[in-house]
């Protein structure tokens, strides 16, 4: 069960890396669409995992290994995003979301 306080420390997280990707995710994904499903953060605040759905890339493994790359470069943009709102920034693990594959190969297989 999240506190609140982990609640409101992900969504803000998910705003603000959102908003960065929507401007320069080119640049992480390879010509990608990349969308944040979902941001979870620990208890002491101390790290984020970031769920990404990648669209449109040729390899989904190349964008993840891109945005691990460029973890710190992004941290750094985002602590300068949130430094009013957070005092220590999280450190972002990046992880592919694969519930939207999942779902697609229940129904293919239900329509079997």
């Amino acid at each position: 069960m999240e506190s609140i306080r982990q609640q409101k420390v992900a969504r803000l997280i998910q705003k603000e890396l959102s908003e960065m990707f929507q401007h320069d995710g080119v640049t992480y994904s390879g010509g990608g669409l990349l969308t944040i499903t979902t941001v979870r953060v620990t208890s002491d605040l101390s790290i984020a995992r970031v769920y990404l759905s990648i669209f449109g890339a040729s390899d989904k493994k190349t964008t993840i290994d891109n945005l691990k790359a460029a973890t710190k470069e992004i941290r750094y943009k985002l602590g300068q995003r949130v430094k009013m709102q957070l005092r220590i920034i999280p450190e972002l693990k990046f992880m592919e979301d694969d519930t939207l594959d999942f779902i697609e190969r229940i129904d293919d297989l239900l329509k079997q």
